[in-house]
């Protein structure tokens, strides 16, 4: 595992787990919320992603995390391992509202500058619809993929503790 994916829903323990596994295998973290995000909640350009994304799959090693699903492809044919977090979206919901109540007003530290972190109820409605509308393109990217790439899939917390227990 040098050049690990993880993908998964807001609130399913992206940045959590990246933040985790760089630390015990001692690999470079980025976090594309903390690239594509500018001051004031602005997105950068599709072609700004792409152009980040393209530079951070050239190196050596890594783990990126994050969705962004125009893009999902880029990091899917570059990784030797992506980790899929197909968490239940109560626990999703769950964990983004424990996070808007903890960094309330505060830029968290996966996050771009100046993007404080706020209660927003179009961003619940996706999360919530997460698994209707983005999990099959997840799942159809990660059917195409070549056998010398694994896919881990983890259900729950207690899933991912275990996996990182296990390395």
């Amino acid at each position: 595992m040098k050049k690990i994916c993880i993908i998964g829903s807001s609130g399913a323990g992206k940045s959590t787990l990246a933040n985790k596994l760089g630390t015990k295998l001692t690999l470079d973290i980025h976090h594309l919320d903390a690239y594509f995000w500018q001051p004031g909640w602005m997105m950068c350009s599709s072609s700004e992603q792409i152009a980040i994304q393209n530079q951070l799959v050239k190196k050596h090693s890594w783990i990126i995390d994050g969705n962004y699903g125009d893009t999902l492809n880029l990091r899917i044919k570059a990784s030797d391992t992506i980790i899929f977090l197909d968490i239940p979206r109560l626990t999703c919901l769950y964990h983004v509202l424990k996070r808007v109540i903890r960094y309330n007003n505060k830029t968290r530290p996966d996050m771009g500058k100046d993007c404080p972190e706020k209660f927003d109820p179009s961003f619940l409605k996706w999360t919530w619809n997460f698994r209707k509308n983005q999990r099959p393109h997840i799942l159809k990217e990660l059917s195409n993929l070549s056998n010398n790439q694994e896919v881990i899939i983890l259900h729950s917390t207690k899933e991912i503790n275990a996996f990182l227990d296990s390395l």
